[in-house]
């Protein structure tokens, strides 16, 4: 595909004249177009459909996933107002599940998980901070205002952290990699806290470098939010394969630095470990703020309908910092993967626009530990009834279908990824599913499409 690069007109303060890895400086970028054809809503006669209300002046804060995939799907729609993106991160846009994956090893560098080419004539302010929104107005850090007439909440989330003396790292972006990964190779052990995907998948990276690697959860199994105690106790044996210890029920209680300069980790219940690098991984916590200090109604995220839409008018949110509703079971939830924010973003792109979103795709999210690639989709919980409908749990290589009150509500498994797509377009039909049904011809059968 051809791409034609325009210059923007403005021109740079002297301060920001540094090079930056999508432009001439770090403040404003201004990127390749993508070609209109690229759009999905569109006229007979192959225009995007815009309404007269569309908005003229776009502020997007947050430049990761959510907040670059909303500006691209809004120039893709035909939108020709202004867009800005404003972002804490100085990086350019990228995979942030490759964060605790290739990343943490070092397999790749952050120019090779960028997210793609910038987006035509999208002001990009990285590297500074929104810390308030008055006035139809999203005011900086650096004092520079940006005027909107519609904003999009893409602030995502931040790592939760523990009440622990001493020093401990978490990781959430690509910032904590460089440190992290500097020390582990210095102190060549790593205790991780938490084991949930990021930690499991810390670990499994750190051990991969040579560090001898424990990891300690809360609850009495790992990646008991989504998976049966059958798929946790494969992954403890899977991480024990590698040479990774894991210990359940433990409520870290203490952490004390000690002469030989490793720390010293105990529990409420007297156990203790010692590392020399100590990582937190205990889930993350929206960062709601922006969107309180607005007067929006707040939830375990900020409140959106299925348009994306906050209870202020022309102010939307998506992302890890949505609580979005769920038009299958009920309730609301938050959706903290990867394929989420993407599309959250794309829906609330179009819903600015006055164009229709859609509904809400079935979330999945995946998990690479050790060489297996876990895959899961739905409304999964550890409770839940599952129904193995092909493979093995034993044999590492399966496809478990999870039912609530007789009622499919996702899968989990490895190695058969064209299943979860498969159930995923089940769900969304919405269509019952008896438990007999559950067999390895339903999951070849003509009855789901495959997206």
């Amino acid at each position: 595909m051809w791409i034609r690069i325009r210059r923007g007109t403005g021109l740079a303060r002297r301060r920001d004249r540094a090079r930056h890895a999508l432009g001439r400086h770090p403040r404003r970028l201004v990127v390749p177009r993508l070609w209109r054809c690229q759009g999905g809503f569109r006229d007979g006669r192959g225009r995007a459909r815009v309404s007269t209300s569309a908005p003229h002046a776009i502020a997007i804060i947050g430049s990761g996933a959510t907040g670059y995939t909303a500006a691209k799907v809004l120039r893709a729609e035909g939108f020709t107002g202004s867009i800005t993106m404003i972002g804490s991160e100085h990086a350019a846009p990228y995979r942030r599940p490759t964060v605790s994956k290739e990343l943490l090893t070092g397999t790749k560098s952050i120019e090779q998980v960028q997210l793609g080419s910038a987006i035509d004539g999208v002001d990009v302010r990285s590297g500074v901070t929104a810390v308030g929104v008055a006035d139809s107005t999203v005011l900086l850090d650096d004092g520079d205002p940006v005027p909107y007439d519609a904003l999009l909440l893409a602030t995502g989330s931040r790592a939760r952290q523990l009440d622990l003396p001493g020093h401990v790292f978490t990781l959430r972006g690509a910032a904590d990699v460089e440190p992290l990964h500097a020390d582990i190779l210095r102190t060549r052990s790593l205790l991780v806290i938490g084991g949930g995907l990021i930690g499991c998948e810390a670990a499994a990276a750190a051990r991969s470098l040579g560090a001898e690697v424990t990891v300690l959860e809360a609850a009495a199994a790992p990646l008991n939010r989504i998976a049966p105690a059958a798929v946790s106790q494969m992954y403890v044996d899977l991480h024990a394969d590698n040479g990774i210890a894991f210990h359940t029920d433990v409520a870290v209680t203490d952490l004390t630095e000690q002469g030989d300069g490793t720390s010293l980790v105990t529990a409420a219940d007297g156990r203790s470990w010692s590392a020399g690098t100590v990582l937190v991984s205990v889930g993350s916590v929206p960062n709601v703020e922006l969107g309180a200090g607005m007067g929006l109604e707040i939830g375990s995220g900020v409140l959106v309908d299925a348009g994306m839409r906050t209870s202020t008018p022309n102010v939307y949110a998506a992302g890890d910092v949505a609580e979005v509703p769920n038009r299958l079971l009920g309730g609301t939830y938050r959706s903290e993967h990867w394929n989420g924010a993407l599309d959250q973003a794309a829906r609330a792109a179009r819903s600015m626009m006055g164009v229709e979103p859609g509904d809400l795709d079935v979330p999945w999210g995946w998990s690479t530990q050790h060489g297996v690639n876990l895959q899961f989709a739905g409304w999964t919980r550890a409770t839940d009834e599952y129904v193995v409908a092909r493979g093995s749990v034993a044999d590492r290589h399966f496809t478990a279908c999870a039912l609530r009150d007789g009622r499919l509500v996702g899968a989990i498994g490895v190695g058969y990824p064209k299943d979860i797509r498969q159930v995923r377009a089940a769900i969304a039909t919405g269509s019952p599913v008896q438990r007999d049904q559950l067999t390895e011809a339903w999951l070849d059968g003509p009855q789901a499409v495959v997206r």
